[in-house]
């Protein structure tokens, strides 16, 4: 039996999903309370109904192909991975005869995700003003194949207003030389890259996201990944340390949704394999303020992250260092591999360490204490 957890401490079975959605509604109305919603696999049986009991009870939230592959069976269940050492949720997509739901006459692209959506309970629907948090932890397989068009596995996407069909937010990997996990960002209809890593570290591994959103037209947006056996930060993306406000708020939107799964470009369908993405566990969580001043990623290069002076960087090509302030201002910097923070007030700054050729090296935040 599945248990699922809100932040009250309430353990459900699913022996009794009706009594399970009821109370959980209740949940949402009865204060206006910040609260964090958490679904976790446990365990293989009723996946479907679990999981539309989290996103939008008595409705339908699963995006997946499985009429037009019925042979096959349910597109998502659960299964125990050795490496995480609990179990997870599996989702499945093949090359043929996978489509778009099963309603779409497109046929240059496949998905299986779940989502919120206008049924779902308020708390799991971002609106405007809201502060959420978005935490879940995924795998990629072992050989993972991207296309070179778009492989997304998770989006945050407006409803309502001209640019709902547009992902504000995006999360996609892509066949390159290397391959590459990108994070798109549309203001608009049009998409850009914010930032881009070699998708290989993340690669057979868990990986674990906490994502962070100011939904304002002028908010707050950071997401970071790490490898969660072992605490390594593998991707980090802060739209302050650029002095980047963005616009997360559409004129016309009702709410945001969160999107997680696989969703994938079929025109190079020869670059692709049938494919499983596990994911363990899946929360949403509304807060009151965002960790937009704490240390964020922590890197073993600098040291000591908080300081009360000097900060040592041990990368081996660092020849000088620059302080910022987080609206971009540069405060100081340093011909050497440590910069002396004494004289800054306590506060959170962005370090930048270059090599002799002016190439960037590191960009972090360091956090100065009393």
């Amino acid at each position: 039996m599945r248990k699922i957890f809100n932040n009250a401490g309430l353990a459900f079975g699913t022996s009794n999903i009706g009594t399970f959605a009821a109370v959980i509604l209740s949940l949402f109305t009865l204060s206006q309370t910040w609260a964090q919603e958490v679904i976790k696999a446990n365990g293989p049986g009723n996946t479907y109904d679990e999981l539309t009991a989290f996103l939008a009870p008595g409705y339908n939230p699963i995006e997946a192909p499985d009429c037009n592959h019925a042979s096959f069976g349910n597109h998502i269940d659960e299964v125990y991975d050795s490496s995480l050492g609990d179990n997870t949720f599996r989702f499945f997509i093949h090359v043929t005869p996978d489509d778009d739901r099963c309603i779409s006459t497109i046929n240059d692209r496949q998905r299986n995700e779940i989502k919120t959506y206008g049924k779902s309970p308020a708390n799991l629907k971002g609106t405007q003003g809201e502060k959420v948090i978005y935490k879940w932890a995924f795998k990629l397989a072992d050989g993972f194949q991207s296309s070179p068009n778009f492989t997304h596995i998770h989006q945050l996407k407006s409803v309502g207003g001209d640019y709902s069909s547009m992902p504000m937010y995006t999360l996609t990997t892509r066949k390159g030389t290397p391959d590459k996990l990108q994070l798109r960002y549309a203001e608009t209809t049009n998409q850009i890259t914010l930032k881009e890593t070699q998708l290989s570290s993340m690669i057979g591994v868990w990986v674990e996201v906490v994502e962070q959103i100011e939904y304002t037209s002028s908010g707050y947006y950071s997401i970071r990944l790490t490898n969660k056996l072992n605490g390594q930060e593998l991707f980090y993306y802060d739209n302050t340390a650029l002095n980047e406000p963005k616009i997360n708020w559409r004129p016309g939107g009702s709410f945001v949704r969160p999107k997680w799964g696989i969703y994938r470009s079929l025109i190079n369908a020869q670059d692709l394999r049938d494919e499983e993405v596990l994911f363990s566990y899946f929360s949403i969580e509304e807060v009151s303020s965002l960790s937009t001043a704490s240390v964020e990623n922590i890197n073993p290069l600098v040291y000591p992250n908080p300081t009360t002076g000097i900060l040592h960087i041990l990368e081996t090509d660092a020849t000088h260092t620059q302080i910022f302030a987080m609206d971009g201002q540069l405060l100081m910097q340093s011909n050497s591999a440590q910069i002396d923070l004494s004289d800054l007030p306590p506060s959170l700054y962005f370090l930048k360490v270059f090599d002799n050729n002016n190439n960037l090296l590191l960009k972090q935040k360091v956090l100065k204490s009393n």
